[in-house]
């Protein structure tokens, strides 16, 4: 493949000007790393509750309905602090929001840790999404100020990859805490795993002082020609969007597509969630009880959802298409939860449905979270994406508790896992109408 060179923004044409597929290759080695390990390290802190679920429910003495609410109870202190740590990040920048997010996250693990209560459970998860607040609009919205809408999809992919990578990683690491950690200093192991896995963010703390930068500009490892070609980009993408983004946040929220948008955010967020909620309980109740197994078991769909992310995203990319990308993955989603209680019986069959839900689930990921930028200018960027994410809470704040309440009511698993099927297919039919971003509404919202 021959790579061409570009003129500079300069106007020089010289062996020295990094090409745009090498710049945004240089920039996907530099900034992603960091950005999915952050992620990562969050994911594991807060749903590494499915797993401590398996012994401190009856450590003490608390239901399935009490484990869904305080499951979900995470997205109500995460929601409320959303929109106000993404427009303290625009003023004040991604590594200063980055570092407050990991200092306080990783106490809350702790305080998890020595909870002996209903309320205790409650009130940690509450503190522990508060905490964490802001860092996934706030990572979104940071790579807006680097990565333009053509070359985007690929990068949030990369970011959304973390959610699969972290199931991969969290599974086994559970599984193997929780096997073998009991009694150790006379600590059940659910302590141990909460206190073991809230220790990596502390340790990052240093990495992000060094290695995070908050602009292009403030880059030294970009020259002078690279932050241009940058500049002129992103400056491109706000030309090009400046007839059908909203220039503001309050009109972008007078827009149906905007609350379109969030039907299908409600569905991605609730579905990785429970994935990771409740895979621990749907693999044990195939008959399978050792916790090093189950989480072994468990890491295979991550495994697939990581693959299939990455091609989706990289298919979209190439189409220049988001929104059929989203809705086809989310349709995909929905059969795989629907099939899980016609197989429940069978752990084979039940970690192929596995498969194929989180497969789905996270192939949509990439594409629909490219496209709130599309629809948004810079000056709403910022309170829009994290809006949007906030909304999408609320299926993540009640649906832990609605398939908790379903299970104990019912029994069986099957009632919660058709909730959830119902729930992607409608996200699904609501990324496909909010229509297409480049076709201008026949009434102008600025």
């Amino acid at each position: 493949m021959t790579i061409q060179t570009s003129t500079s923004p300069t106007g020089d044409l010289s062996a020295g000007i990094t090409t745009e597929k090498a710049l945004y290759k240089k920039l996907i080695w530099r900034l992603m790393p960091l950005l999915m390990l952050l992620y990562i390290v969050a994911f594991i802190d807060r749903s590494n509750v499915g797993f401590a679920k398996l012994s401190f429910l009856r450590d003490l003495g608390l239901s399935e309905a009490v484990f869904g609410i305080g499951a979900g109870i995470f997205y109500a202190g995460y929601m409320l602090f959303e929109i106000p740590s993404n427009m303290l990040l625009a003023k004040i920048g991604a590594r200063k929001t980055f570092l407050r997010i990991m200092v306080l996250w990783a106490v809350c693990s702790a305080g998890l840790a020595a909870m002996n209560s209903q309320n205790g459970y409650y009130l940690w998860r509450f503190l522990l999404g508060a905490s964490e607040a802001g860092l996934f609009p706030g990572i979104l919205l940071y790579l807006t100020y680097w990565v333009p809408v053509s070359r985007r999809a690929r990068f949030t992919a990369l970011f959304m990859a973390s959610i699969p990578i972290a199931g991969v990683i969290g599974g086994p690491l559970s599984g193997i805490i929780m096997h073998t950690m009991d009694g150790v200093a006379g600590l059940h192991s659910w302590r141990w795993l909460f206190l073991i896995e809230g220790m990596p963010p502390l340790l990052l703390i240093f990495i992000v002082m060094r290695r995070l930068h908050d602009t292009p500009a403030n880059a030294p490892w970009l020259s002078p020609d690279e932050v241009a070609i940058i500049e002129r980009d992103l400056r491109a993408d706000r030309e090009a969007t400046s007839g059908t983004a909203h220039k503001s946040f309050g009109k972008a929220l007078l827009s149906p597509r905007f609350y379109l948008l969030t039907g299908m955010g409600v569905a991605l967020l609730a579905g990785a969630s429970n994935v990771f909620f409740w895979l621990p309980t749907i693999i044990n109740r195939t008959g399978i009880t050792d916790t090093w197994t189950i989480g072994v078991l468990s890491s295979l769909p991550f495994i697939a959802g990581f693959v299939c992310q990455y091609l989706v995203a990289r298919h979209s990319d190439a189409r220049k298409e988001r929104r059929w990308h989203a809705a086809l993955s989310g349709l995909v989603a929905a059969v795989g939860w629907a099939a899980l209680p016609l197989v429940s019986a069978n752990p084979a069959l039940s970690v192929v449905a596995l498969i194929v839900t989180a497969a789905g689930t996270f192939s949509a990921m990439g594409p629909f979270w490219s496209m709130p930028s599309l629809y948004l200018g810079k000056e709403a960027a910022a309170g829009g994406i994290a809006l949007i994410s906030t909304l999408a809470g609320l299926g993540s704040l009640v649906s832990p508790g609605i398939i908790g309440w379903l299970n104990q009511t019912t029994h069986t698993l099957a009632a919660g896992q058709y909730y959830l099927a119902a729930l992607m297919l409608i996200g699904a039919v609501t990324v496909v109408a909010v229509g297409r971003h480049d076709k201008p509404n026949k009434t102008k919202s600025g």
